[in-house]
């Protein structure tokens, strides 16, 4: 519940719908200029920040001190080649906004952005990523060069720069809170939203992440001369994301799905923006990850975990067939989607090695990296540089129930078959040992010269020329059968439901757009819930880094444009 007096909720500028990052970011803003907000949220007070605390805190620069110091030549023309080589964009309506917003985020993301974010405090680890590397060619899917700038203190360090101003303006009487308060409907009057209805929650003291009860315990009605939505994605909301799934482009919708965000993100702002008179866009795009993995020591229910890879694992669909290019560990998501679901079945197969797993296994979430988000510099070089794999891979590897470890592949490949799982179909996919065995050899041979036309170990050579990939994140090539590299290691990846790339059409000060093409007086959306901008500013493809970006970038244009107009 609130801490507030009810005179400051009552009296408040602009509603705020969701306290996560997007919602953080435009309080700041407003705040900066004086105004006072009502910040609501369904969750209580220890799920300040939402989604963007469980992340890993990666950020899009381009041209970044960062990445000039390990050799990298960026620039925007080569950022927004890659950005819209990857997005799509094929909407003449839809896609209206979204090209302006990706070409206002990227050239963000290449000037003020770092600024910003250092000026509040904020600091990012001197390696950076190499995330999604595309499908093969320079004008189409992928990130060119490496961008992924890791937040040092992750998602928790993210949020903290944003909420920390927003609590002093609690302290100083300009920002209230409503905690367990659930917007049900936006109040349109005069063709222009007014404020927000909706359901007071029993009061829980449950830790951040842990799935609530929706006991009712009171309605509640707040006034404003605005009311923006920041209220996230429909990440866990599987029956949402089955209504929605691109079955054309990408295959049949995953029968197991597992989550990445927890249960309070579950969509219900779009369908409630929309009934008041935005206009939503974009519903069939969405990403999710193919390298999940069920979360031995859950948070939230069907809780997952992505394993962000390096480029060296072998990767076999259900039926033991070696997926092709450009379907290479951190290389093209949907593509190999679509690969792995046009096998009948909606899990696929990582093989590969102890020496593997150690250099190149990196697992999302914050509290998946404790060396990096505590900002513990001697435990990160422990972890990151010493011998053996973190702490949290090998508790997966021990503990995770999608991880078979063995001496011998014979041994490997009995382990996988008991844990595989039945397709559509119903039937349950037994792997054959000769024929997995002739196509780990076929690649192993391959090492024999420096040169191959093993198209991943083409990638793997690439990577290896970047310094940041061959010192922290690319193992040295070997053969996957070579005893002195193992033991053996298979992983289970299941589909880990993750992000929303369609929602509210926004313009670029982040005001909702209805049907007709109009702005809507009086209502503003940021973050996940507006596509992170424009209704769809990744368009098909994501780039990586760009999500928490997104929600600061979008926040933070509503904030400003609402703060100049209520001046």
């Amino acid at each position: 519940m609130s801490h507030n007096s009810p005179d400051v909720a009552q009296k408040a500028d602009v509603i705020v719908v969701g306290a996560g990052l997007a919602g953080l970011v435009a309080a700041h803003e407003l705040v900066k200029a004086g105004h006072t907000v009502h910040v609501l949220d369904q969750e209580n007070r220890n799920n300040l920040g939402g989604q963007a605390f469980w992340s890993l805190g990666g950020l899009f620069f381009v041209d970044s001190p960062e990445q000039r110091r390990l050799g990298i030549k960026d620039s925007y023309d080569l950022a927004l080649q890659d950005w819209l080589g990857s997005a799509g964009f094929d909407r003449d309506d839809e896609d209206l906004w979204a090209r302006q917003w990706a070409q206002a985020y990227v050239r963000f993301a290449a000037t003020e952005k770092r600024d910003y974010l250092r000026d509040l405090g904020l600091r990012v680890t001197p390696l950076v990523g190499w995330a999604e590397r595309g499908g093969g060619f320079a004008d189409g899917h992928g990130n060119s060069v490496p961008r992924f700038h890791l937040t040092w203190g992750t998602g928790p360090e993210v949020v903290r720069v944003f909420a920390e101003p927003v609590l002093e303006g609690e302290r100083r009487g300009l920002v209230s809170f409503g905690f367990r308060h659930r917007a049900d409907e936006l109040i349109v009057e005069n063709d222009a939203v007014v404020g927000v209805r909706g359901t007071v929650l029993e009061d829980t003291d449950l830790e951040r992440g842990r799935a609530s009860s929706r006991n009712k315990v009171g309605d509640f009605e707040f006034r404003a001369k605005a009311v923006i939505v920041s209220s996230g994605g429909i990440g866990h909301n599987h029956e949402l994301i089955r209504r929605n799934w691109p079955t054309e482009r990408l295959g049949p919708c995953p029968q197991t799905m597992i989550s990445g965000v927890p249960a309070h993100v579950d969509g219900r702002m779009l369908g409630i923006t929309e009934a008041a008179g935005g206009a939503i866009v974009n519903r069939d795009r969405m990403w999710h990850y193919t390298e999940g993995i069920v979360n031995w020591d859950p948070i939230w229910p069907d809780h997952a975990i992505r394993i962000i890879p390096g480029p060296s694992s072998l990767w076999f669909d259900a039926n033991g067939k070696r997926l092709p290019a450009p379907c290479f560990p951190g290389f093209d998501t949907n593509s190999t989607m679509k690969e792995i679901l046009k096998s009948g079945y909606d899990y696929s197969w990582f093989v590969l090695t102890q020496s593997i797993i150690e250099k190149e296994f990196a697992l999302s979430g914050s509290e998946q990296n404790p060396d990096i988000t505590g900002k513990d510099l001697e435990l990160t070089l422990k972890s990151r540089v010493a011998k053996g794999a973190p702490g949290p891979v090998e508790a997966f590897k021990r503990h995770g129930v999608d991880f078979v470890v063995a001496n011998t592949l014979r041994e490997l490949v009995d382990g996988m078959n008991k844990i595989g799982r039945a397709g559509i179909d119903g039937h349950r996919p037994q792997l054959d040992y000769d024929d997995l065995e002739r196509q780990i050899v076929a690649r192993d041979r391959e090492l024999a010269n420096k040169y191959t036309k093993d198209g991943q170990l083409m990638a793997i050579a690439n990577a290896r020329r970047y310094f940041g990939d061959k010192v922290g994140r690319v193992a040295k090539p070997h053969r996957i059968l070579d005893p002195a590299a193992g033991p053996l290691i298979a992983v289970r990846l299941n589909i880990l439901t993750r992000k929303t790339l369609g929602g509210l059409q926004t313009n670029l000060d982040s005001q909702v757009i209805k049907p007709d093409g109009a702005a809507f007086p009086g209502l503003y959306a940021a973050g996940e819930v507006a596509g992170f901008g424009g209704g769809g500013v990744h368009g098909y493809n994501a780039l990586e880094g760009t999500f928490l970006g997104g929600c600061i970038f979008s926040g933070r244009a509503a904030g400003r444009a609402l703060a100049a107009k209520l001046a």
